[in-house]
């Protein structure tokens, strides 16, 4: 198993990026919270998992140990594979997910594309005591503001990580604002991020 990678970014995507390691460039799928924080040029070390499949393997990236673990913790759930697991993860923290399950918060899991009501009930009876207490503070309910500068905040970052300029990140924000606003949903800032991507590829 490769539990990490370290080394220069080499490149950064809207999904992935590529880690210089002794001279080869290791692909490695992040969520946009774990790429926001990586710069191009700058060194980087992301706990990874391999995820080894018939006709391919594939390296997930995380910012720490902790958040490796949930993903693999996560996909022990039957119906969960990297990919959901991953979109879990782009939308909650591992505390977020821990709190979801200890209080068995459907709303929270059905907040991920591809977790309906039904998914989201098998997975609150199949994770229950394998994610663990939460560890961070308990944050007080009805935190709507500081979620919404969640999502442009990492939204900003990713787009500055990818190389564009601060005024160019804050213009795409704004852009994308009403599309991350029409929902009572959580914005998922993956999508966001392409849509962000899309706005400024017209602009140039």
């Amino acid at each position: 198993m490769i539990a990490f990678v370290s080394g220069p970014v080499a490149a950064l995507a809207p999904d992935s990026a590529v880690v210089e390691v002794g001279g080869v460039g290791m692909a490695v799928q992040c969520t946009p919270n774990t790429l926001s924080g990586l710069r191009v040029g700058r060194q980087a070390r992301l706990a990874t998992s391999l995820v080894v499949r018939e006709d391919s393997l594939t390296l997930y990236g995380f910012a720490d140990d902790d958040e490796r673990q949930i993903f693999e913790l996560l996909q022990t759930a039957s119906g969960v594979g990297p990919r959901l697991a991953q979109a879990m993860l782009a939308v909650h923290s591992p505390d977020a997910l821990r709190r979801a399950v200890a209080t068995g918060d459907e709303k929270a899991l059905t907040a991920v594309p591809g977790i309906g009501k039904k998914g989201a009930q098998r997975l609150l009876l199949e994770l229950k005591d394998r994610l663990g207490e939460p560890t961070g503070p308990v944050r007080a309910s009805g935190g709507a503001a500081s979620a919404a500068a969640g999502w442009r905040d990492q939204l900003h970052a990713a787009l500055v990580g990818l190389g564009y300029a601060t005024r160019e990140a804050e213009d795409a924000v704004v852009a994308v604002t009403p599309q991350a606003e029409a929902t009572d949903s959580p914005p998922q800032v993956s999508q966001l991020l392409r849509a962000a991507l899309q706005t400024l590829n017209r602009a140039r």
